[in-house]
């Protein structure tokens, strides 16, 4: 797979740990991963990347690549992108992002790409999160969390992905929550009889969000075949 965009049913479902768990076993394995967040949006650091999230990518894959390049675009207000460039008066360049994501697409043999919030976030009033993994013919993995709701989203989540005709590789549940195991199985059964999409894993519950446990979780409990074949 030479490009994986993962995207989740919702924000806050841990998809930047989950991209940077598996950016850091395939650099353990001596792959070379390239990552991307195309918009990201929030509060600036004081020092290094503006955005912790690409901070954290960027230090999980062991890439020299530049901010900029990585995160083409931040918004500096915790909202959707449309809502957060109308407030900002700042237009959100889609020809950048396009033209970087094949920038790095060339220069990494995978590319993990992730978005923000879920599938029907709005970027701009008729271009939503959907509309820029169409663009970018990337194949998509959802993260999904144990929550009550949790098999709406999800449900919700393929049907639109089916809509857009965006290849769907798999789920991964990631266990946030700490849900009780035998919830979180069953959980899994269900998603997979009502979507017959293939659960790639179920995260446990991670208390130290060290890059170090992150990785060795994600190792330990995805199949990350699908990402070096």
């Amino acid at each position: 797979m030479k490009t994986c965009f993962i995207t989740g049913t919702d924000t806050g479902v841990g998809k930047t740990t989950v991209t940077a768990g598996i950016a850091a076993v395939l650099r353990k394995r001596r792959i070379n991963v390239g990552v991307m967040k195309p918009i990201s949006a929030g509060k600036p650091q004081k020092s290094g990347f503006k955005s912790a999230d690409v901070e954290l990518l960027s230090k999980a894959a062991n890439t020299s690549d530049p901010a900029d390049l990585i995160n083409p675009v931040f918004l500096q207000l915790e909202a959707s992108p449309y809502d957060a460039s109308k407030i900002l008066q700042t237009p959100i360049d889609m020809p950048l992002i396009l033209s970087n994501f094949k920038k790095l697409k060339s220069l990494h043999d995978i590319l993990l790409i992730e978005g923000i919030g879920g599938l029907m976030t709005p970027i701009t009033r008729k271009f939503y999160v959907a509309d820029m993994i169409k663009a970018m013919g990337a194949p998509t993995i959802i993260v999904s969390r144990t929550l009550l709701g949790t098999i709406n989203h999800t449900v919700m989540t393929c049907r639109i992905c089916k809509d857009y005709d965006i290849p769907l590789k798999g789920i991964i549940i990631n266990n946030l929550d700490n849900t009780e195991e035998d919830i979180t199985k069953k959980l899994a059964e269900t998603i997979f009889e009502l979507t017959s999409i293939d659960i790639l894993g179920t995260i446990s519950n991670i208390k130290d969000y060290s890059l170090e446990n992150i990785s060795k979780q994600i190792e330990l409990d995805l199949d990350l075949k699908l990402f070096i074949t």
